[in-house]
């Protein structure tokens, strides 16, 4: 267990190392390139924060998300958690901050697409009101692993924001 209060910051392109060594560590071959993710963070309409557990600038990342606004929709892009920090409320974290931003720019709704074997991650996602929609076959290329396909609306029953 690691201690210290978990907080987020914005990420930026000097944070690409240390986000390629998470994504290698979690996705392995399926891991973005260095090149994809400094692209991917300072892409239009996306918005990207990490999880420190102490202060300063050079505190070591211990997970991060990705959200892409379209000007309707908002797509989880990626939530990862560095071995070490998974079940101690890292994910949960950035899921809240993920909505919480889509909520800010004013999507209508919040999609991602997780491994439909991922069990910790759907308890996650289903616990914040996300449903499962479908699967999508072959999803994850490197590993022909299915998808489940989700959304979380964030207007209520008229179409107004809650």
């Amino acid at each position: 267990m690691t201690a210290g209060a978990l907080r987020l910051r914005a990420l930026t392109v000097e944070d690409v190392p240390a986000l390629d060594v998470l994504e290698r560590q979690l996705f392995g071959a399926a891991a973005w390139s260095s090149a994809s993710l400094a692209e991917e963070i300072v892409g239009p309409g996306r918005w990207y924060v990490g999880a420190v557990r102490s202060e300063g600038a050079d505190a070591p990342l211990v997970g991060y998300a990705g959200l892409w606004f379209d000007g309707l929709d908002a797509q989880v892009m990626t939530i990862g958690t560095a071995a070490g920090h998974q079940g101690q409320g890292v994910g949960g974290l950035l899921l809240d901050a993920l909505v919480q931003r889509a909520r800010d720019v004013g999507a209508q709704v919040v999609l991602l697409e997780v491994r439909v074997d991922n069990e910790p991650a759907l308890r996650l996602y289903e616990s914040r009101g996300f449903v499962r929609l479908g699967i999508r076959r072959g999803y994850y290329q490197v590993e022909g692993k299915d998808a489940w396909t989700m959304r979380l609306d964030l207007t209520d029953a008229t179409g107004e924001r809650p």
